[in-house]
């Protein structure tokens, strides 16, 4: 964000007052109201207000000056504008009476839309606040219930749907940011970010594995335990099995509203890392058969 004092127009040493004039001047000229359909001019009355605000505050000023929160203002929740800046006193909300504008003239219409407002802003919701949430892969599949640490102190319960995706957000009713004044808190926005399983990957409703088997078990078939995001599961491997052949599991997938997808097991076969003097002589006096070429469908 941009320097709130080069926003505002005045030097790093300008006083409350002359900080309060130099916002009223801009916001006259650029209040959205009286500028309607100019997008420029909305934004920078944004830039603005958001100055102002900083500024205008004591503590948030001293603190900006000593590099202690950003232009920003660091820990704020949500852009705030001027209808945020009345603070309610013994007699309630300043600007809701005609003294609170009285640099702007009485019978100023712009002094006329900032009480509107400010009445209104009485009743307006508070500002939706996101976090990012990590969880394991099989949280996301299967469901869970999660702590979210806030940044501000304090912590929110998650509750994760099974079969949640990587990059979902999660609405939480109620659980943003407060407003002051009369209306009702915004809500939690908590982006989900699934970490990568060993074994196991995503595709759709799908989850596929990689699962290693024996040249015995290829060759002869086996009956061989393998994992699933529900449980381990006994799968037959057909005799004559290649490294890439496909076994579907179904109903063992992604949990949906129509039941689960499947899990798709691909076969590698794995020979034992150390030299097996048996295999090798065996292989030695064995032959597939002259007319089988595995790799005739490679010619040029």
């Amino acid at each position: 964000m941009k320097d709130p004092y080069e926003v505002l127009g005045v030097p790093r040493a300008a006083s409350d007052e002359e900080i309060r004039k130099a916002y009223r001047r801009l916001a006259k000229k650029l209040h959205p109201d009286l500028n309607p359909g100019n997008k420029e001019s909305e934004e920078r009355f944004k830039e603005v207000a958001g100055a102002y605000e900083l500024l205008s505050d004591p503590d948030k000023r001293q603190r900006f000056d000593s590099g202690e929160i950003d232009a920003s203002g660091a820990e704020r929740l949500h852009q705030r504008f001027y209808k945020d800046f009345a603070a309610e006193g013994a007699e309630g909300y300043p600007y809701e009476n005609r003294s609170g504008f009285a640099d702007f003239g009485a019978d100023d219409i712009f002094a006329e839309l900032l009480r509107q407002q400010a009445r209104e802003s009485r009743h307006a919701r508070g500002a939706d606040v996101h976090y990012r949430l990590s969880i394991e892969f099989l949280d996301a599949l299967n469901g869970a219930t999660k702590r979210l640490k806030l940044p501000q102190g304090g912590s929110l319960d998650v509750t994760i749907p099974p079969g949640i995706q990587d990059e979902q957000i999660l609405r939480l009713r109620g659980k943003g940011a407060p407003f002051i004044g009369e209306g009702e808190p915004g809500d939690a926005l908590v982006e989900i970010s699934v970490n990568p399983h060993p074994f196991f990957a995503r595709h759709g409703d799908n989850i596929h594995i990689e699962l290693p088997v024996t040249l015995t078990e290829a060759v002869l078939g086996a009956r061989v335990k393998v994992p699933t995001p529900l449980g381990p599961v006994i799968v037959t491997v057909p005799k004559g099995s290649n490294t890439g052949t496909v076994l579907r599991l179904r109903g063992k997938g992604v949990q949906r509203r129509d039941g689960h997808g499947d899990e798709l097991v691909k076969l590698k076969v794995m020979l034992p890392p150390e030299p097996n003097l048996e295999l090798e002589a065996f292989l030695s006096n064995w032959s597939p058969g002259a007319s089988y070429d595995p790799r005739r469908d490679m010619q040029p």
